[in-house]
């Protein structure tokens, strides 16, 4: 019963955009590494980017990897722009 209750509330959308602000937090935090920057100026890059877009579209299925390969597509992304 306890399990059923843990994944219905997982489904709750409120939930599922605080793991998904969480998610996007650790990720500006890796690119700020990478790109020595300011953690709130890789967060900006990261939202302006076509790789947020796609985590956040289900259809791609970007959200289903990890955050260290969601911030190796980002700077993929920023490579094929220069």
């Amino acid at each position: 019963m306890e399990q059923k209750q843990y994944e219905d509330s997982t489904k709750d959308p409120i939930v599922q955009e605080i793991i998904m602000s969480n998610r996007i937090g650790g990720i500006a935090v890796e690119l700020s590494k990478r790109l020595n920057i300011e953690p709130v100026r890789a967060l900006q890059l990261f939202y302006e980017s076509n790789t947020c877009a796609d985590l956040h579209d289900k259809s791609t299925g970007l959200y289903l990897y990890g955050d260290l390969y969601v911030a190796d597509e980002f700077m993929r992304e920023m490579q094929e722009k220069q």
